[in-house]
């Protein structure tokens, strides 16, 4: 076990430091932790993460197109005009991050942990949400018009004035979406979903 032990990759950790005006094109980034950093106007277009970790960091103006991220953390971080034109993050933890005017299609989004996001009014049309943890994300005026919230666990979420036209919302916790206060004309969802919108609007339904 000793030796197992030795052969692992020792952890980086950067923290309180500001990078700007970088190229990172298509750079690989693994097993590293970055605490209170700041990024601004960094290209990692087709960059790659695995294994790292950002703690209350700061990106602004970054360039994420295409750029795939595996098992990372981005926690309490904030996103501020960047752009994630087909990024896709696998089993990857943003619990409690935040974004602002940034660019969010198509976004990917493969397992992992988004509790506590704030994409409070985000354009979040057409992108993918595939068996992740969503509990009290902000989707406040959210535009998720053809989106995929497939398996996703949206308890306590804040839906109010969401946009869930033609969305994929089967399997997905809906027990926080008043249909009356939210967008949901062609929304696909299944007959037991069907049965949770119907009890929120005080319907009841008897053989």
């Amino acid at each position: 076990m000793a030796e197992h032990d030795a052969e692992l990759p020792a952890v980086e950790t950067v923290e309180e430091r500001t990078y700007r005006r970088e190229d990172w094109y298509a750079d690989e980034i693994a097993a590293r932790c970055f605490v209170r950093c700041e990024f601004h106007e960094i290209d990692f277009t087709e960059g790659v993460t695995r294994g790292t970790t950002f703690t209350d960091c700061v990106f602004g103006n970054v360039r994420f197109n295409a750029s795939r991220h595996t098992d990372s953390a981005f926690t309490g971080c904030v996103f501020t005009r960047c752009n994630l034109f087909d990024a896709e993050f696998t089993g990857c933890k943003l619990m409690g991050s935040r974004f602002r005017e940034c660019d969010l299609r198509p976004l990917r989004v493969l397992g992992g942990d988004w509790s506590f996001v704030d994409l409070h009014g985000a354009d979040l049309h057409g992108v993918t949400f595939q068996g992740v943890r969503l509990r009290e994300v902000d989707l406040t005026a959210a535009n998720c018009a053809g989106a995929v919230f497939a398996d996703a666990d949206l308890s306590g979420a804040e839906l109010r004035d969401v946009d869930f036209t033609r969305a994929e919302l089967r399997g997905s916790d809906l027990s926080a979406l008043d249909p009356v206060r939210a967008k949901v004309a062609g929304a696909i969802v299944s007959p037991e979903q069907a049965a949770v919108l119907v009890t929120t609007l005080g319907i009841h339904v008897r053989g």
